[in-house]
């Protein structure tokens, strides 16, 4: 997942706290909300100013208005919002996070999928991590699949599709190598069969990154959401509780329509569709819930 990061250090450019916000800094906050969904009240306009400082100190820049110049008017604004969401998004997850959504996808699930009628022709998999971060769990997926493979799902092939808004995030994915603090869960099984040591890191072996692949993928741009279709399965776990509810709208339409008929949706434990979306179904699975696409 992605979240915002957090930070109570001060900025330069912040205003006192009894001032009106900084109108550029609300028009920068209004720029990151069009583009990327994420709204940020005032009580968190000094962490983006603090964010911005970052930015404006990599391009010598001294004013927020400049900096704006650089969102907005020059040749490279597109790129240097990229920069900005790199700033403000950080990643924050491990291996096997949430244990009992694993085991209920696992043995519930997936029994279900491989049980479908519609799926014996083509014996294909597809799960959607949408908020991968630094990709903890689409590569806990991968090594839960290889373990399912000689029985489970035993003539199947399977892929899992990974994105995340932070390009550094992806980066980090591709790459696959995570310390102490992302592999705590990891047991001693995977750590032989699944990972090789190098120093103070834990390197994901190749047979696991060959069943993911990365994007980069924001999630209010509706072309490339809309190209991830054929999905069994989607985990987007505490993300979408950084979107206001017109965004979580327009995120969770492109998740129904991109689930095949009985999909499930995972959402994280403290989320729900309540309010959101009325066309998923809730469903009780041992210690964990879901959301199904009922076939019409």
């Amino acid at each position: 997942m992605t979240v915002l990061a957090a930070t109570t250090a001060p900025s330069k450019f912040s205003e006192p706290s009894a001032s009106a916000p900084n109108p550029t800094l609300i028009r920068i906050r209004d720029l990151i909300y069009q583009v990327a969904g994420i709204f940020q009240p005032d009580n968190k306009l000094r962490m983006l100013e603090e964010r911005c400082g970052r930015r404006m100190h990599a391009l010598r820049v001294s004013s927020l208005k400049d900096y704006c110049d650089h969102l907005t008017i020059k040749p490279s604004h597109q790129a240097e919002m990229v920069n900005l969401l790199n700033e403000i998004t950080i990643g924050e997850t491990c291996f096997f996070r949430n244990q009992p959504q694993l085991d209920a996808l696992k043995t519930v699930v997936l029994t279900h999928i491989v049980a479908a009628p519609a799926k014996a022709a083509r014996r294909h998999l597809r799960i959607w991590s949408a908020g991968c971060s630094t990709g903890e769990e689409p590569y806990t997926l991968s090594m839960m699949l290889l373990e399912e493979a000689p029985t489970r799902l035993k003539g199947w092939t399977f892929e899992i599709v990974a994105t995340d808004l932070n390009e550094r995030s992806i980066a980090h994915c591709k790459a696959g190598n995570y310390r102490d603090y992302s592999t705590r869960n990891v047991t001693p099984y995977f750590r032989q069969k699944y990972f090789t040591a190098r120093g103070d890191e834990l390197c994901v072996n190749p047979e696991v990154k060959a069943k993911v692949s990365f994007s980069r993928v924001n999630m209010l741009d509706a072309p490339r959401m809309s190209a991830l279709k054929g999905m069994d399965v989607i985990l987007c776990c505490n993300v979408l509780i950084y979107f206001d509810l017109d965004s979580k709208r327009q995120v969770i339409r492109h998740f129904h329509d991109n689930l095949l008929p009985h999909g499930h949706l995972f959402l994280g434990h403290a989320e729900s569709l309540y309010g959101v979306n009325n066309e998923f179904r809730l469903v009780h699975l041992p210690s964990a819930t879901a959301y199904v696409k009922e076939e019409k």
